[in-house]
């Protein structure tokens, strides 16, 4: 039956450690009460402690995992943010490649072609050929 049996339930001095087996005053001391209570140390490394390794290494491993998961989730949120800016970072990249090429193509026209020149010599610095004359309209 002692194999059987956990040692801590089947003690006897279990009914002791209830508290309402017997009325308690409030005039004793803590340290005489939870002497009372729990017993002394000797008798409650005897009995292998208040709570059962079981207990403890399951409170233990519980823990644990929950720091895992707390630092995943966490990792995983960094993450997610972390692939957002890259993706912004790319297209901001792409629309400045784009703008780059454009400009590129543009400066060479301007340096090769003399009607582009004229063109942009009229659009941009309002020049005329010398038999034009320039009516304003408002």
């Amino acid at each position: 039956m002692n194999k059987a049996a956990n040692t801590y339930w089947t003690d006897s001095r279990l009914s002791a450690q209830r508290p309402a087996a017997r009325p308690l005053t409030l005039a004793a001391p803590a340290r005489e009460l939870s002497r009372e209570l729990v017993g002394t140390r000797a008798e409650v490394r005897r009995r292998g402690g208040l709570i059962p390794s079981w207990a403890v290494f399951t409170m233990i491993m519980l823990a644990t995992f929950a720091l895992c998961v707390t630092v995943t989730m966490r990792t995983h949120a960094e993450m997610r943010g972390a692939e957002q800016k890259f993706s912004q970072m790319q297209t901001e990249v792409q629309t400045l490649s784009n703008t780059n090429a454009s400009l590129r193509r543009e400066a060479e026209r301007l340096q090769n072609d003399p009607r582009a020149i004229e063109a942009a010599a009229r659009a941009r610095l309002n020049m005329v050929r010398a038999n034009e004359f320039v009516v304003p309209v408002d």
